[in-house]
């Protein structure tokens, strides 16, 4: 579309298209020394997990290492991973929260 000024400029209108943002996975990394039930009620309070869901993604973490608690914009899933850690420090629990791209 074009807008033509009284002055005899044309302006040409660009579409702009908007990808849409990147996506990262938040994590939960296996440790030896963090009980399953803390794992279960983070994944219950920070990823609105039910306790069976918490659960199955509890015993991916410790059967796998690892477990994908949710997929998020970058600063949500930075969010949460901060959230995550904090609460495990102050529990005095070493468990390891991170983020990846998808």
């Amino acid at each position: 579309m074009a807008i033509k000024h009284d002055d005899g400029t044309v302006l040409m209108r660009q579409e702009q298209k908007l990808k849409p943002p990147s996506m990262y996975q938040v994590l939960l990394l296996n440790d030896d020394y963090t009980p399953m039930e803390f794992v279960v009620m983070i994944l219950q309070e920070y990823f609105s997990k039910d306790r069976e869901t918490a659960t199955q993604i509890m015993l991916m973490v410790h059967r796998d290492g690892k477990g994908i608690c949710g997929v998020y914009p970058k600063d949500i899933a930075s969010t949460k991973v901060e959230l995550v850690l904090n609460h495990a420090r102050k529990a005095g629990h070493p468990l390891q929260c991170v983020m990846e791209e998808v």
